[in-house]
């Protein structure tokens, strides 16, 4: 049970050393939408390992509602450079 939640923090950590790593705003954008799922997927797995839904319906609410802001500031920053 622990070893699948270290394994899960381990995987989190590649995004966070490419945020870091790369200048670039578009991969650093793509790299925190990435933290954010991979956040929101362990938050499920210790919703069903505890067997408690309310924290469930917490991953599952940053799930769909954590990536669509993200998705629409690169639309503004996006149109931003357009102009």
């Amino acid at each position: 049970m622990n070893i699948i939640l270290i394994v899960m923090m381990g995987a989190l950590l590649i995004p966070i050393y490419e945020a870091w790593q790369d200048d670039d705003i578009w991969q650093k954008m793509l790299a925190f939408a990435s933290i954010a799922t991979k956040t929101s997927i362990m938050i499920l797995v210790v919703s069903v390992l505890r067997d408690d839904w309310m924290i469930g319906l917490v991953g599952v609410i940053i799930l769909s509602v954590g990536n669509a802001a993200l998705m629409l500031l690169a639309h503004i920053l996006k149109r931003m450079g357009d102009r």
